[in-house]
């Protein structure tokens, strides 16, 4: 998924809000620091989804029957590799 620089200091200004409203939560820094961490975080985050899914379109790719992409089975594997990939570099 891609997110424009916008929608990033956005979300994370919602999600600094909704920290700031939640009375069982401390900060030691300032509120910009957070909000900017939550954008590195987010960044950090999309730049692992983008690398997991070039690395599924590449796998993908090497299949000996051409698979399309938009077909029923190219969304399955896809789903299938992006599963193993994400455990592999999230843990998850």
């Amino acid at each position: 998924m891609r997110l424009s620089s916008g929608k990033i200091n956005e979300l994370s200004k919602v999600i600094l809000s909704a920290l700031l409203e939640d009375d069982t939560v401390e900060f030691y820094e300032e509120n910009n620091d957070i909000r900017l961490e939550v954008v590195k975080l987010f960044n950090e985050e999309l730049a692992v989804d983008e690398a997991i899914d070039k690395r599924v379109r590449y796998v993908i790719s090497t299949y000996s029957d051409t698979i399309r992409e938009g077909t029923s089975a190219w969304e399955l594997l896809y789903q299938k590799h992006y599963r193993e990939e994400e455990k592999k570099r999230r843990g998850i």
